[in-house]
């Protein structure tokens, strides 16, 4: 049986060799017909630290490595670049605000 493979967003990289990866889905509400955002929350095994905060990852089933983590690291599909807001944030707010004062 292949091992399920699925992409995510890196979102904590503090521990060695351990990744928190969100994957995002869009849902539609039963009654409403609304599409609502939900994540689902992964750990991955890094064995080289290759990913970093904010990279689109590959991750695939394994078995379980730890407590949390059952996933492990394949590749880093993109790296995140420094300055750039993360798709989840609502950050454009602040760059807009910060890109004002500079111009002053």
């Amino acid at each position: 049986m292949p091992r399920r493979l699925i992409t995510g967003v890196v979102t904590r990289d503090g521990a060695s060799k351990t990744r928190r990866v969100e994957i995002e889905r869009l849902v539609q509400h039963r009654t409403y017909r609304k599409y609502i955002r939900r994540r689902t929350i992964c750990y991955a095994h890094d064995e080289d630290n290759v990913s970093r905060n904010g990279d689109l990852v590959e991750i695939e089933e394994s078995r379980p490595i730890s407590k949390l983590k059952r996933w492990r690291l394949v590749r880093v599909i993109k790296q995140h670049v420094a300055g750039v807001p993360l798709p989840d944030s609502d950050s454009g707010l602040i760059t807009e605000a910060a890109s004002e004062t500079s111009a002053e």
